[in-house]
């Protein structure tokens, strides 16, 4: 005998002791599935029969049956659970996580509990126990669908043996449908406008076949659409839109998902007191022209309808109103109405609409979630949700999400078919030129970077920020680095060469040809230290495109910042000429045409290094240089001292004298690379790596590309940009590593 129960439920096992509840739910259920009142008496008492403890008991059982219903498990109640007021709780906790409860009522004989419960000498009770609980069952099943049981089995003890569960999976699971898809926005009546949208997307549409009322549409190769609801009301032809869309999805070309127009019209259609309003009215003065079989296909066409979908291994969610993270791939009353309606305050605006909650806001899901309702003017992602609905039968256009390649295709309107009743976009219309993300980043959540992160990366394996580091990362940045905004990339420090075997020496390069040929590395691309400062240049084309890319608003065309964030050019005016003959290079080497791009992002070194590491100089570089020619000078001078009075000091003073002079090469080291910056004409920048610019990151490119590249753009201006010298060296090559290292020592010769 099979039993089919949801693949995600919360199952109460109901019965007397002695029913064999516990032995049921061991074979047929994982051990971890299992949560059982007797097992967490144990663990908050140390005693499974302390009826003492079963308050705690059960607050704990709650607890985690909570935090696996979150996670999206089955999970399974094994306990009496005879009367309503101890399955009331169980029922609340199912529908506060959107999960279907299940009864399974074990209805076993009197005498056969009896005869367990004496085979277990720590069930010491008396028969009046099992009669009273049978009878509480009983009393109660007829009442267990009215307490909220979606799914209720009542096995008797001739069926115990033989049956076996069969989870079934939700309506709303399609995760095994990977795509691609094309997610279609609020059509609300326009024929016309979906079919030239089909068209665009590559669709067939041609009239049928057989000469019946309607078209036949023939998705590419591969394709499904998905219609995000709201087919109906306001616009020219209804009927046809219903037409269209029902006929794909019979053929198996598209799922839909009901909007909150296709309910009330549903409900109208079936006689219900419907208010006829936002549209309704054309769509039953169309649809009164079809026939009572095409009206009747019409409500069952809706009423199959699913709340919404989750598709691609749960990577996308696709809702009318769009869904939280929490009621992504859930069943219940509450999940349906937010997929329709939304969430609202219960106020009304100005234009006597509802007030929404702007869920899209706090969202931070892994899923990607598409939804229409609300007609916006143009479809941007805000925190990895997108609205497609951009208001087609109020004149704008008729949108569709290619998915996975995050692609929007459009049609115009053909003309406005009505009037909207507020503004579309509501108050994005505050900050035009903004999208959505961008006005919602001026203000940031704590809550997004405290704490301790696992971030899972596509080249490497996870990474993990710890709580403390995080803590510090953020009082770093919040009170030194420049607006996040431009902090689109920090850079890492460089790896250096294992510690060298050659004396006197801290690296050399032999040994990181020999490193990387035992890596299968082939070839590596050798490039000379300027001995600068790590720089991040982002810089736009101008105010509008830093505007439309960053979402900044006060003028500025990009920034030069260092490796924690921090701006490099305390005077804005510097950055501002700085960044000015930046993008005077990019503008004259014919960068922004080459691209494609209106902005760029640039891994560079900028000199002096005294620029940036004052603080570094002062305390650590020049104070072992100052201590240590005042020392040692005045060593000197005494050693010679006594050499002149005949003192056997003459190896001594030689090696204090060399430490000297030593110490004189080393200021003079350092000194190279330092001097005062008054202008930009004492600035160098030597960009090593094109890290972005407009729809790439530049990784897909060898080492060389980028130099060659760079290069091309620092010959339009010598003065500030400065090429990068390279080698590239065949680490198997004996001849090419031996002049690999004649390039390096001749390089470090030199200081």
């Amino acid at each position: 005998m099979k039993v089919t129960i949801p693949e995600l439920a919360l199952v109460l096992l109901i019965g007397p002791s002695g029913a064999g509840k516990s032995t049921f739910a061991r074979r047929h259920f994982k051990p971890t599935e299992v949560l059982s009142s007797d097992t967490y008496r144990g663990i908050v008492s140390d005693d499974e029969n302390s009826l003492e403890a079963t308050k705690d008991a059960f607050e704990t059982l709650r607890f985690v049956a909570a935090r696996r219903l979150a996670r999206g498990l089955l999970t399974v109640i094994d306990a009496t659970n005879v009367q309503p007021e101890a399955r009331k709780p169980l029922v609340e906790l199912a529908r506060e996580y959107h999960v279907l409860p299940v009864a399974v009522v074990l209805d076993v004989p009197e005498k056969t509990c009896h005869e367990r419960n004496r085979q277990r000498p720590d069930r010491d009770f008396g028969p009046h126990v099992v009669r009273n609980q049978l009878q509480q069952m009983h009393r109660s099943l007829r009442g267990l669908e009215r307490e909220g049981f979606r799914h209720v089995h009542v096995l008797k003890p001739e069926t115990l043996e033989t049956i076996q569960f069969e989870r079934q999976p939700l309506w709303n699971n399609r995760k095994h449908e990977h795509g691609p898809f094309d997610i279609i926005g609020d059509v609300h009546g326009c024929r016309e406008e979906l079919e030239a949208l089909l068209a665009k997307l590559g669709y067939e549409v041609r009239p049928r076949a057989d000469g019946t009322p309607g078209v036949e549409v023939r998705p590419p190769e591969g394709r499904k659409a998905i219609f995000v609801g709201d087919l109906v009301d306001r616009g020219p032809d209804t009927p046809g839109v219903l037409r269209l869309v029902m006929g794909m999805v019979a053929a198996g070309t598209a799922l839909c998902v009901p909007g909150n127009h296709e309910i009330k019209l549903m409900r109208k259609l079936r006689g219900k007191d419907v208010k006829v309003s936002h549209g309704l009215a054309q769509s039953l003065e169309q649809l009164e022209r079809e026939t009572p079989e095409f009206r009747k296909t019409v409500v069952e066409f809706i009423d199959g309808l699913v709340s919404h979908y989750v598709l691609d291994g749960g990577k996308l969610v696709v809702a009318h109103a769009g869904l939280k993270e929490s009621m992504q791939g859930r069943g219940s009353g509450k999940v349906r109405d937010f997929a329709l309606y939304g969430e609202t305050t219960g106020e009304t605006d100005e234009f006597g609409l509802p007030v929404r909650f702007n869920w899209a806001a706090e969202y931070r899901g892994k899923a990607a979630v598409v939804y229409g309702h609300t007609p916006v003017l143009e479809a941007d992602w805000l925190n990895n949700t997108l609205c497609v609905d951009t208001g087609c039968v109020y004149g704008g256009k008729l949108t569709a999400l290619r998915y996975p390649e995050r692609e929007l295709v459009s049609v115009p309107a053909a003309r406005a078919y009505a009037e909207a009743l507020r503004p579309l976009g509501g108050m994005r219309t505050s900050a035009p030129g903004l999208t959505a993300q961008q006005q919602h980043d001026d203000l940031l959540d704590i809550e997004d970077v405290l704490g301790k992160r696992v971030i899972a990366t596509r080249l490497h394996q996870s990474v993990t920020v710890r709580e403390e580091n995080a803590t510090a990362a953020l009082e770093a940045v919040s009170r030194f680095a420049i607006d996040p905004k431009w902090l689109i990339y920090l850079p890492p420090t460089m790896s250096p060469s294992e510690t060298s075997q050659e004396s006197g020496l801290l690296e050399h390069p032999a040994e990181a040809f020999a490193y990387y040929r035992k890596e299968g590395v082939a070839k590596v691309v050798c490039e000379e230290k300027h001995m600068g400062s790590r720089a991040v240049v982002v810089v736009a084309r101008d105010a509008e495109a830093a505007r439309h890319r960053f979402g900044v608003t006060t003028g500025e065309t990009g920034s030069c910042y260092t490796r924690t964030g921090r701006r490099f050019f305390a005077a804005p005016e510097l950055e501002a000429a700085f960044l000015d003959r930046v993008r005077a290079a990019l503008t004259a080497s014919g960068f922004w045409e080459e691209f494609k791009t209106d902005w760029a992002c640039l891994d560079c070194e900028l000199m002096p290094w005294s620029l940036k590491a004052q603080e570094l100089l002062r305390d650590q570089y020049a104070a072992v240089g100052t201590a240590s020619r005042a020392a040692l000078a005045d060593v000197v001078a005494v050693l010679d001292q006594a050499k002149g009075r005949g003192l056997e000091v003459g190896a001594l003073a030689e090696r204090f004298g060399e430490k000297a002079r030593s110490a004189g090469r080393y200021v003079e080291a350092y000194r190279r690379y330092c001097w005062p910056v008054r202008s930009l004409d004492d600035v160098r920048l030597a960009p090593f790596h094109l890290l972005a610019t407009e729809g790439a990151a530049h990784v897909d490119k060898d080492h060389v590309w980028h130099m060659e590249t760079l290069a091309k753009v620092c010959r339009a201006d010598g003065r500030l940009l400065l090429a990068t010298p390279y080698r590239t060296v065949e680490v198997g090559d004996e001849a090419a590593v031996a002049e690999g290292v004649r390039w390096w020592e001749e390089l470090t010769a030199r200081g």
